[in-house]
């Protein structure tokens, strides 16, 4: 009976530790400045191209105090070579709207 309260116990722990992982990964802001963070205004990947939504829920995430929309998580790798002309992308679109 020990080992089975470890065990599950364990299994718990672990859990949680998933848990609590998973919601700061995802919930990210610019903590630095407290500003709030400027919406992806793009409809399609800046990386890709591609229409967002169309491969499935988009990829999402800030960046610097933006959010950035990517069409899968696959293009992140792109983004991260050069995040400066994907994030340009994104504020031109933002000042086209304006």
């Amino acid at each position: 009976m020990k080992q089975f309260n470890r065990t599950i116990k364990s299994i718990m722990i672990a859990g949680l530790t998933l848990v609590a992982t998973a919601l700061t990964s995802t919930a990210r802001a610019d903590t630095s400045t407290n500003a709030p963070v400027k919406p992806d205004q793009l409809t399609t990947c800046p990386v890709s191209g591609e229409k967002l939504g169309e491969m499935g829920k988009p990829y999402v995430f800030t960046y610097q105090g933006q959010e950035v929309k990517l069409c899968c998580s696959g293009c992140k790798k792109d983004f991260d070579k050069d995040p400066a002309k994907y994030i340009k992308k994104i504020q031109d679109a933002a000042t086209a709207k304006k």
